[in-house]
């Protein structure tokens, strides 16, 4: 009898051990979960209009992550991403290699970082268990602290801390896009594609464009927790005039912000809309600026507004 409550306990302890873990606990067990294991996860991607059945492979080859993303629809286009470096494989164009730190599109890379620095912007709420690819998940939301980003709706693994699903939502928690598993296999062994990923002799980066540094573009106001991450040049669709372009994120959301100087580089139609994305256009004195992000489209305006050059 003994052996039996022993075994029952040794088996109920992991499950009543999570149940005091705090909901930044939970996250930050994600965190190193998206970095050190080694899993296959079958998924679907659903974004406004469109539906995209994914594969997602990670591991670590030589104390390197490797990763690699496979998308089951239409034309053949691949990611996979050694360390630091992501290289994409598509049908109609010769591969190339950006560096980034997680395969942009899938899940957001604060998620396997320290996601400490995203309780400026956040706040952490435990939430209910639901069961997600015959799994049992454990919901954590991240809630905004301010109306100028979404949130979102996290269910990890009881067992392995995995992200099961994740929802995107906007502040009257309107579903803006998802991310499900269907199903999610932990791997005892590095598969065969992520050791040959390694050994491959990916493109080298790409070169950053040179930027004109007399034209140093700054903002009077960002939400708190937003920092710029690079300025470069970019010689957008259908314009032969080069507009600056900045990247701004605070870890969850990412916003472009294209700057231009009034009827020299007019942006084409290309930019509009889509995909759950805002849009906003403003004219600054004799400066367009068009800022486009995952973000409330008032948000999008108020920082194209607040942009100086120094």
């Amino acid at each position: 009898m003994r052996l039996i409550l022993l075994a029952i306990l040794v088996m109920s302890f992991p499950a009543m051990a999570r149940e005091d873990l705090s909901a930044k606990a939970w996250l930050e067990n994600m965190s190193q979960a998206l970095q050190e294991q080694e899993f296959k996860a079958s998924l679907i991607q659903i974004q406004a209009d469109h539906i995209r059945p994914l594969v997602y492979i990670h591991g670590k080859v030589d104390k390197h992550e490797v990763a690699f993303l496979e998308h089951l629809n239409g034309p053949p286009k691949n990611a996979v991403r050694v360390g630091d470096t992501v290289t994409f494989i598509e049908h109609d164009q010769p591969p190339y290699s950006v560096h980034a730190r997680r395969i942009e599109g899938l899940i957001p890379a604060a998620f396997a970082e320290d996601v400490s620095h995203l309780e400026k912007g956040y706040q952490f709420v435990l939430g209910g268990k639901s069961r997600i690819a015959s799994r049992a998940g454990q919901l954590v939301s991240v809630i905004p602290k301010d109306d100028n980003r979404y949130g979102y709706r996290v269910w990890l693994d009881v067992d392995t801390f995995l992200p099961l699903r994740l929802d995107m939502v906007n502040n009257e928690k309107q579903l803006l896009e998802q991310l499900m598993v269907v199903e999610l296999i932990v791997l005892e062994d590095t598969p065969p594609i992520l050791l040959e990923a390694r050994k491959q002799d990916w493109p080298p980066v790409m070169a950053q464009s040179k930027r004109n540094d007399s034209e140093d573009w700054t903002f009077n106001w960002l939400p708190v927790g937003f920092k710029v991450l690079m300025k470069d040049s970019h010689r957008l669709i259908g314009s032969k005039e080069a507009v600056q372009y900045i990247a701004i994120s605070d870890g969850l959301a990412s916003i472009s912000v294209y700057v231009a100087k009034a009827g020299e580089a007019p942006l084409p139609d290309e930019l509009v809309t889509r995909n759950g994305l805002s849009l906003a256009t403003e004219r600054v004195g004799n400066t367009e600026v068009v800022a486009v992000g995952k973000v409330p489209a008032e948000t999008l305006s108020r920082i194209a507004q607040s942009i100086r050059l120094q």
